[in-house]
């Protein structure tokens, strides 16, 4: 069996819902993404995935990857992993791309990355070590984590620079699958929130 990652994004906060960039600071979930990590578990639950029996199971330590994770049903069997958190955003911590773009009108994140925080060299080998870990055996992977550590994980699981992760968007306790067709790396869903409506 060809190894695959589920992606998992975290429930709802107060800053992703006001869009603010939410790296290392621990916000939790509010009650709205509470509920969408109780309904993303009951999918996966459900056929045809029934609860993904023999998955391996990370999340991000922070309170709001590990809180959707629990509350979706695998906090027994999650390991935390600090590969898996978001990107350290340094001095744009808790900034609005529009607040950034009023000092840097041309910034692009994939691209120019963040003064004080980690660098995209740094992004990219955290996304790497979770895609060796992915492929290092026969068996399905569960991750919870932030939006962009997954859009990393997704363009590096393609072979791709992680700038495609800025063409690959990530809504709030969001569904992907990375997997193969025909014997290549291929996203198999991305950004499904089928289970919220």
């Amino acid at each position: 069996m060809a190894p695959r990652i589920f992606l998992a994004r975290h429930g709802q906060t107060e800053w992703s819902l006001s869009g603010r960039h939410t790296g290392r600071t621990d916000v939790p979930l509010l009650d709205e993404g509470r509920r969408g990590a109780k309904l993303l578990g009951e999918r996966l639950h459900r056929a045809p995935w029934d609860g993904l029996p023999g998955v391996e199971v990370r999340t991000s330590p922070l309170v709001r990857a590990k809180e959707t994770c629990e509350l979706a049903g695998f906090g027994d069997r999650a390991q935390p992993w600090d590969a898996l958190m978001e990107i350290d955003y340094g001095a744009y911590e808790g900034l609005t791309p529009d607040e950034i773009k009023a000092a840097r009108p041309d910034w692009l994140i994939w691209r120019d990355g963040v003064p004080e925080g980690e660098t995209l060299a740094a992004v990219t080998a955290r996304a790497d070590e979770v895609i060796d870990w992915a492929r290092s055996a026969d068996r399905d992977v569960l991750v919870f984590a932030h939006g962009h550590i997954l859009r990393a994980l997704g363009a590096r699981w393609l072979g791709l620079d992680i700038s495609f992760g800025a063409r690959i968007r990530l809504e709030p306790t969001s569904l992907s699958v990375l997997g193969w067709a025909y014997g290549e790396p291929a996203i198999e869903r991305w950004n499904d929130t089928g289970h919220l409506g």
